[in-house]
This record gives structure tokens, C-alpha cells and sequence, in this order.
């Protein structure tokens, strides 16, 4: 990522010339610094943010009550408990990793929920492609369920990291920092070859965003994936990162390695790819005692 405060957002917290700088301008530049996502540093500023207006104090007059009163807030908002863990790590690490300030002692992090990934049937996937009548959207869902993309490395994907022969793209700075190799199914290989002809020379990412300014963003890529299920017509509560789950899952019903599939994936646990075997093998060859 490049180190520039405006680059992510960032000019109203550094502002080296007036002689005020936002109490949050070394949370802004240590996370800069330390080479986290900007999607990461815009969440712990805003989340560092919002606390501070909340207890109406300066960073150095904040105490442990302070967190919790905060924390039993969210709850009664009805924020999750991954929620709720996402604020305690932005704000642990501005008040013991810069202000080295022990205020998370005796707080306990909340049990993180479990729930199981929506995964759409290949049955569906056929259909959300089929009735995607713009090249642009099904070529973007057809990779996202073809190479197992996050949808921020879907909206990000450059021209020059596909390789069409080899049937592989080149993802670039994903989760982590860290790129790898995946792979790129025959299907969306069609679908370029029809789009790429269509696009500008100069253009450098495969999805331009509003008015070919920069790339398409998460959320425009979300309502064309709302969109295809509502076309569709599949009811099931999914997002567009299910395409994902459905990448994963199926290749395990196909028998695929799990350490493959973490390699495609990009994950850096195995235990995060495990995830997946719970749903891959539910009630597989069990028959309801009603049949």
C-alpha cells in the first residue's frame, strides 16, 4: 500500500501545517506505517472516533468504565459480538500500542457467533450467470464464484494480472498484504475475450468505477450481485461473498484437497478453510426417517 494520508482518506487527521492536529493523527500514521489495509485504518479511526465523542473526553481521561460503558452501548444497539470485538481491537491497539495506556486488563472479549456460510448450489450459480444479461456484471460474478475471490480483489483486479492461457490470475495485495495465484475458469475466459475488446486502451482495472473514475467499489459490486438474485429469483439471504463460500464448498464436494482450496483462498489458517467441511458434508447420504 502506498504511504500517503490523503491516498487513503486520511488529510482531515495529519495536517502538518497548522498547528492543531487531530488527536488521532499518530493512530493514522502508526497504521500507515505498519502497512494495514486502508479498509483497516478507516475502521479504527472511525471506531476511535465515535468512542471519544461517546465518553465526551480526551484519549488520556479515558478509563476502563469508559470501554465497557461503550462496549454494553453497542450491545443495547444490537451490534454483534464480531462487532463488538472489531472495537475492542481498534481501540486496544490506540490505547496500549500508541498511548500505552492499560485500559483492557480485566475486559473479556465476547464468544464470536458461528454461523455458517450461505453457499448457493451450482443449479443457482448457472442461473444467476444465465439470466445476467450485462457483460460487465456476469464477466465480475463469474470470476468472484470461478477464482474464489473476496470481493474487494474482485473490484480491484487489474487487465495485466490475467493470464488467459494459463488460466490464472494474479491477485495482488489481497487479505494480508500477500498476493497468490488462482485459478481462472474456461467460462470467464469466454466472457473476457468478448469484453476486453470493448474496453479502452489505457484502461488499467477490468471493472472501471462511476464515470471510469478509479475501479468499481464493494458496494456497486454488492447491489449488481443483489440484483442477479433478485433476476433469479433466489430468496436464500446471501451476499455477494456466498459466491466465494460456493467456490470453496463445491470444490470440496468435488473431492478437491483442503490445503489446495486454502491456498486459493488465500488463507493463511487452515482452520479458516475448515470452516467449509461443516457445510461441504451436511447430512451427506443421510435420509430423513420421513423417506
Amino acid at each position: 500500500m502506498k504511504s500517503g494520508f490523503n491516498e487513503v482518506g486520511l488529510s482531515s487527521y495529519y495536517k502538518p501545517n497548522i498547528q492543531k492536529v487531530n488527536p488521532l493523527a499518530t493512530l493514522a500514521q502508526e497504521l500507515i506505517i505498519r502497512g494495514f489495509s486502508k479498509r483497516t485504518i478507516e475502521a479504527y479511526l472511525s471506531i476511535n472516533r465515535r468512542f471519544l465523542v461517546y465518553i465526551g473526553k480526551s484519549a488520556k481521561e479515558a478509563t476502563t468504565q469508559d470501554v465497557k460503558n461503550y462496549l454494553l452501548y453497542l450491545k443495547a444497539q444490537g451490534q454483534s459480538n464480531t462487532s463488538l470485538n472489531l472495537t475492542i481491537s481498534a481501540l486496544k491497539f490506540y490505547f496500549q500500542q500508541i498511548l500505552k495506556r492499560k485500559l483492557f486488563f480485566n475486559i473479556t472479549r465476547p464468544t464470536k457467533e458461528k454461523y455458517l456460510p450461505t453457499v448457493l448450489s451450482k443449479e443457482e450459480i448457472i442461473k444467476l450467470l444465465e439470466l445476467t444479461d450485462n457483460l460487465k456484471h456476469k464477466l465480475l460474478l463469474s470470476i468472484m464464484y470461478g477464482s474464489g475471490l473476496r470481493v474487494s480483489e474482485a473490484v480491484c483486479l487489474k487487465i495485466e494480472h490475467l493470464d488467459l492461457r494459463q488460466n490464472k490470475i494474479m491477485v495482488k495485495s489481497g487479505k494480508g498484504a500477500k498476493d497468490r495465484v488462482t485459478l481462472l475458469s474456461h467460462h470467464s475466459t469466454e466472457l473476457l475475450n468478448q469484453y476486453l475488446p470493448t474496453l479502452p486502451a489505457e484502461q488499467k482495472y477490468l471493472y472501471n468505477g462511476a464515470e471510469n473514475r478509479s475501479h468499481l467499489t464493494s458496494r456497486s459490486a454488492q447491489k449488481i450481485f443483489n440484483q442477479a438474485l433478485v433476476c433469479a429469483n433466489i430468496n436464500k439471504k446471501a451476499g455477494i461473498h456466498s459466491l466465494r463460500h460456493s467456490f470453496a464448498t463445491h470444490l470440496l464436494q468435488n473431492g478437491t484437497d483442503i490445503r489446495v482450496i486454502q491456498k486459493l483462498l488465500g488463507h493463511v489458517n487452515l482452520k479458516t478453510t475448515e470452516g467449509y467441511v461443516q457445510v461441504a458434508n451436511s447430512f451427506s447420504g443421510i435420509k430423513s426417517p420421513l423417506d
